[in-house]
């Protein structure tokens, strides 16, 4: 069995026909016929059920599928490492980002373009759940995320704290004027709109938990995975939002209000991550490097 064979009998399981299967790899359907025999004779077992056209994996066949494609993943990352020992930084950098953290890989981002011009870039956009799935799939290296999240399959690179800030219709006037904070106490019956994970726990459970902590439930009339969908149902007063400041300063919307909170005792965490068992190319370590001095930089910044 050779890693050729590995791809066609992976290529016929996702296609479920041999017909399709050929026509995705460029062959003739009897060749490709030809090697599924000879591996289901050389492992003596059958890897397909067969109902008429419709071929379907059996127990084996599904063990060979999942091994099959982690030695063929395998295979991609030796020579994406092999090949990047002689190799300056090209290629195509995939990297994924929580809209709400999207402000934070702006500016490494620039700079590795300025040093590296000759980069080209797959971005991945989702929340939390959806990115760590996607670095799984092998989709992306790396994402920037929001915790919480699962720990035991990643690395990460923890970035700077900030503050969630309440975002409300500039013509509700809940507040006055010269406000710039608020108590958490103060969202009781305001109809909230929050940030909430396709799957898991998130910032949705962040803040609910704290509105309990004060003594009671929000009022949530709108739970969306998208943070500039929720900015703009502000701005258009169907309800407020509460997200954390650098995603309100990322993206331009008129006719709201913000607040930070007095007396909330949670913070909107972010982290960079990556999976423990996998190469990382020379694009996502440079990228790395640069996030580790900007807040080297900053935290300087701050001593002054």
């Amino acid at each position: 069995m050779d890693i050729k064979q590995l791809r066609y009998f992976r290529t016929v399981a996702e296609e479920g026909q041999v017909t399709k299967a050929a026509k995705k790899l460029h062959m003739a359907q009897p060749p490709l016929s030809q090697q599924i025999k000879l591996m289901e004779e050389e492992l003596e077992l059958k890897l397909f059920d067969r109902h008429g056209r419709k071929l379907e994996l059996t127990s084996a066949g599904e063990v060979l599928y999942q091994k099959a494609g982690q030695i063929l993943n395998d295979l991609e990352e030796t020579i994406v490492e092999v090949k990047e020992t002689n190799e300056g930084i090209t290629g195509t950098l995939h990297i994924g980002s929580n809209k709400s953290c999207f402000s934070s890989l702006t500016g490494p981002l620039n700079q590795l373009r300025q040093q590296y011009p000759n980069l080209t870039y797959q971005l991945r956009e989702g929340d939390t759940y959806f990115l760590a799935e996607c670095i799984r799939r092998r989709e992306i290296e790396m994402a920037i995320v929001r915790l919480p999240i699962e720990r035991d399959e990643f690395e990460m690179l923890p970035l700077p704290s900030e503050p969630y800030v309440l975002v409300t219709p500039k013509s509700w006037g809940l507040f006055p004027a010269d406000a710039k904070e608020v108590e958490v106490e103060d969202l009781k019956g305001i109809p909230l709109m929050l940030l909430h994970r396709i799957s898991g726990m998130g910032q949705f459970e962040l803040i609910v938990d704290e509105c309990r902590k004060h003594g009671f439930d929000p009022h949530v009339i709108c739970e969306c995975p998208d943070a500039t969908m929720l900015l703009s149902l502000v701005a258009n007063r169907v309800g407020a939002t509460i997200v954390p400041r650098s995603t309100l300063e990322a993206f331009s919307f008129s006719d709201i209000e913000s607040y930070e909170f007095r007396n909330a005792d949670i913070e909107a965490k972010a982290v960079i991550i990556w999976h423990k068992d996998r190469y990382l190319t020379k694009a996502s370590r440079r990228l790395l490097r640069l996030f580790e001095v900007n807040m080297t930089d900053l935290e300087k910044l701050v001593q002054l």
